[in-house]
């Protein structure tokens, strides 16, 4: 088997941690590993499958020349200066950061939803936010099988999502600390605030979900509207979503089709208090989806459950699977 090399940019930080674990369990075939974070950083031992690498600073001169593929997550500002960098010295760049995801050249992609976008890939490839990532894969199959009128996603979103910063308030808040991170107490409390307000009262976090929902979609006129909630939830994202679609369905039917669908598994048994948690997903890799039911209030209407770890499934796994994508269609 051909192997690789591989540079993790922004290797110290939660998503960093979390690539080369998900590296290490899903065997991905690596010849040299480069591991970049800031210079606050720079010369830590790293361990990985039982040897040790020391943290690189990222700058300029340190940028190999012989790297195939390089993980971002080391944020958008950092991603906008150094992507192109390490596209320039023959890397091809999976980034985490928003910074890329809505740039009309550059491909966003969810491998279970669009991996044909990568056939058009030019050496910088956008991960999408973690909310959108795991609702891809369900909403796909209802798009090819029925049509999508319309979505409204209304989220509750783990602490996680902001990094170990996020974690910290949590756990700061349950010994009766103030958050540093957050504008308020998160512990025993909900903020319906992730990232910054607009103009158009949406957050962007928000707006996020929208607009990349379509561009993965190929739905760029899908009416689309979401409410991001903050819980106090350390690991795991969970999106409740009413869909309307374009043709009728039969319930027993859409239950096949998502037991069918590659990465997604249905946990929806309500005689039994089966149903998706966010407890259930933390260190798995795959989308679950349950509450599947009618919404009688419209017409075509139906509402799902749908939960993943989202530094996972919603991060790290999902910038890895586009990695094996781009193997095995022979693009690096």
């Amino acid at each position: 088997m051909k192997k690789y090399n591989v540079a993790v940019v922004g290797a110290t930080g939660l998503v960093g941690q979390t690539f080369l674990k998900v590296l290490k369990e899903r065997k991905f075939p690596i010849e040299k590993l480069y591991l970049y974070a800031s210079a606050r950083s720079a010369g830590k031992k790293v361990d990985f499958d039982g040897k040790e690498y020391t943290v690189i600073e990222l700058k300029d001169e340190n940028i190999k020349n012989d790297i195939d593929i390089a993980l971002f997550s080391a944020g958008g500002s950092i991603s906008k200066e150094y992507a192109p960098k390490f596209r320039d010295k023959g890397a091809i760049v999976v980034d985490n950061s928003s910074a890329w995801r809505m740039d009309k050249d550059i491909p966003l992609v969810v491998p279970e939803a669009n991996p044909e976008a990568l056939d058009g890939q030019n050496g910088i490839i956008a991960n999408p936010n973690c909310s959108t990532i795991q609702v891809m894969p369900v909403l796909k199959v209802l798009a090819d099988k029925y049509g999508l009128k319309r979505v409204v996603y209304s989220t509750y979103q783990a602490v996680a999502g902001s990094g170990q910063k996020g974690i910290d308030d949590l756990e700061a808040n349950l010994k009766g600390e103030s958050s540093k991170n957050y504008p308020y107490q998160i512990a025993f409390n909900l903020l319906p605030h992730i990232d910054v307000f607009l103009d158009n009262g949406y957050t962007k976090e928000e707006m996020k979900m929208v607009e990349e929902t379509r561009k993965i979609l190929g739905l760029p006129d899908l009416k689309i509207t979401a409410t991001c909630v903050r819980v106090p939830v350390r690991m795991g994202h969970a999106v409740s979503v009413n869909v309307e679609l374009e043709k009728p369905f039969d319930l027993k039917d859409v239950f096949k089709a998502f037991e069918e669908k590659e990465g997604v598994i249905v946990k929806d048994d309500v005689s039994k208090n089966v149903y998706p948690m966010p407890i259930d997903a933390a260190d798995t890799d795959e989308v679950y989806v349950g509450r599947i039911r009618r919404d009688e209030s419209v017409e075509n209407g139906l509402n799902l459950w749908v939960v993943a770890d989202n530094i996972r499934k919603g991060a790290a796994t999902n910038t890895i699977q586009i990695a094996e994508t781009l193997i095995k269609k022979g693009v690096i």
